[in-house]
């Protein structure tokens, strides 16, 4: 019942069993969707490691953890996911977020730099803006899932592409 490598308590409901993909390491990550699989993983790394615009990491029925890489002076471009609400954490780098209830009308913007996380609430128009010197890093938590399970876009081209054939 205990898990051999690591198991500091008695009592089965505690145990610390690790659960992950051995080839996702620091030095040579594997970025591919391991939902619905249990899967653990240092988020701050494997975002700082991220270097394509949008990596669905993992895809449920219910969540979707995504890392993202937003080149200097790019954005994600205004969008609004009318029944998604949306978790995002800054990792690196410096960005201007904007929201609002229509796309004419982004009344809300905010600054947002390393350690910085923000919600946007479905049915809001939203867009985050690279504003810094270097890639912004982040990752995003949608619910339910934005995306198709296994989603790579390696630009930001490729993500409108593969928006306008959806």
């Amino acid at each position: 019942m205990y898990n051999d490598y690591y198991s500091p308590y008695p009592y089965l409901y505690y145990g610390n069993i690790p659960i992950h993909d051995p080839n996702f390491c620091r030095h040579h990550p594997i970025f591919k969707d391991y939902g619905p699989e249990p899967f653990v993983v240092n988020i701050e790394e494997a975002t700082e490691q991220n270097n394509t615009f949008r990596t669905a990491l993992w895809t449920g029925s219910h969540l979707q953890l995504v890392v993202m890489s937003i080149n200097v002076g790019e954005d994600i471009g205004l969008e609004v996911h009318p029944d998604t609400d949306q978790f995002v954490r800054i990792e690196d780098g410096h960005g201007l977020v904007v929201m609002g209830d229509t796309k004419d009308n982004l009344d809300f913007q905010a600054v947002v730099y390393d350690d910085f996380a923000f919600i946007v609430p479905a049915g809001k128009w939203h867009n985050l803006i690279n504003i810094g010197y270097r890639p912004l890093k982040l990752y995003t938590i949608y619910a339910p899932p934005e995306h198709p399970h296994g989603t790579v876009h390696e630009t930001k081209k490729d993500a409108e592409e593969a928006e306008k054939r959806a």
